[in-house]
């Protein structure tokens, strides 16, 4: 039986979308079950839907606090019966109310090398640092930001002339490989 995987987006979800394609694979240990977002405008709610795929959007901006709203993102998440979840593009900072639940059990793609450049505009920081390589990683969602353990990651080189825009595209084709891959490697081991 597959494992009952729910995503977490704020976007358009391209890694959602290789997520949801991996799984429907008939070798696949893992199904995408749901998709939730803390966006009314997120372009991945409508995708998902047309694929027959369980939705909720919970907008940040009708709680309080952080801490309210990943109550209640906590329990859509929590009546979906899920094994795991996958962050992809969701962009909050999520709070212990909402990590600890699923401590061991939530991922995240993150557009960098970790640990180096956690957070925002990762792509032009590696550039501006003069890097020769760029990539991205797959960890385990904890208190810190972007600093769960680290499960895997690719790394792309950062080409002569290279823009933030141009490296973002080439690390993205990356990231639908490798999160696929890393979500399937975990759910073996669950």
């Amino acid at each position: 039986m597959k494992k009952r995987v729910g995503v977490l987006i704020s976007g358009t979800g391209s890694n959602m979308k290789a997520l949801v394609s991996a799984g429907r694979e008939a070798a696949s240990l893992f199904e995408v079950v749901c998709v939730a977002s803390n966006k009314v405008d997120a372009g991945g709610i409508a995708w998902a839907r047309e694929q027959g795929i369980a939705t909720q959007v919970i907008n940040h901006k009708d709680f309080a606090t952080r801490e309210a709203f990943d109550t209640a993102l906590n329990v859509y998440l929590q009546s979906q019966r899920l094994d795991l979840i996958a962050c992809a593009g969701f962009m909050r900072i999520m709070t212990p109310v909402l990590i600890t639940p699923w401590a061991g059990r939530m991922l995240n793609i993150h557009p960098s090398l970790l640990p180096k450049y956690k957070g925002l505009h990762t792509h032009q920081r590696a550039i501006d640092a003069g890097d020769k390589e760029a990539g991205c990683s797959v960890h385990f969602v904890t208190a810190e930001l972007d600093g769960g353990a680290v499960i895997a990651q690719v790394r792309v080189p950062i080409l002569a002339g290279e823009t933030a825009e141009t490296l973002a595209a080439r690390v993205l084709v990356e990231e639908h490989k490798l999160y696929p891959e890393v979500l399937s490697d975990v759910t073996s081991l669950i």
